[in-house]
């Protein structure tokens, strides 16, 4: 099975949107290099950036995301963002005549939702999206590598990286540290 990684662009002070779900500057160094960023629409990025995040997107075999996320992006209209299938945790099954051909995988939980991900993917890595969805599996032990591009940005409030964990986990020291554009990626490994 393929690694699992726990991923998200994040402020410094540790949120992925705000209250109302706006992400704000966060995603603003998607658009702010000369590197187009395959599979993403018209993102360009800053050349370190695009050499960082194009290879994890393309090992990516399957991605994991909550049922609102799913909701509010309407489930990418049925075309993964990166990687090959999508599961959805959701208590709700998929809509009906949503996209009937698109690789979605509607699962009740969050452990089920990672098994049917590593099942998917094979060999290849399973992206987990952070947030509540995200820090269940963290706090589950289910999560291998956390990785966080961090926009330099403080929200105060609002949507959390790890969801509603609130209990202490050791990472390793980051193994890859990356400074784009008005962004820093980090990759660290979960302490077993």
């Amino acid at each position: 099975m393929g690694t699992v990684v726990m991923h998200n662009v994040v402020s410094v002070d540790g949120f992925i949107a705000d209250a109302n779900d706006q992400v704000g500057p966060l995603f603003d160094w998607y658009s702010n290099g000369d590197v187009p960023l395959g599979g993403v629409g018209r993102a360009k990025v800053s050349k370190v950036s695009a050499e960082y995040v194009g290879p994890m997107w393309a090992g990516l075999g399957a991605l994991v995301v909550g049922r609102h996320v799913f909701d509010i992006t309407n489930g990418w209209e049925g075309t993964p963002p990166a990687g090959e299938h999508i599961v959805v945790v959701s208590h709700r099954p998929r809509p009906e005549g949503w996209h009937p051909e698109a690789p979605f995988h509607f699962v009740d939980g969050v452990a089920e939702a990672i098994a049917k991900a590593q099942e998917l993917a094979g060999d290849r890595t399973v992206g987990v999206a952070a947030g509540d969805v995200g820090g269940q599996a963290f706090a589950l032990g289910l999560v291998d590598e956390v990785a966080m591009d961090v926009v330099p940005v403080v929200f105060g409030s609002g949507k959390r990286y790890f969801g509603s964990t609130d209990t202490q986990h050791l990472l390793d020291d980051p193994h890859t540290v990356i400074q784009g554009d008005r962004v820093l990626h980090l990759l660290y490994r979960v302490r077993r």
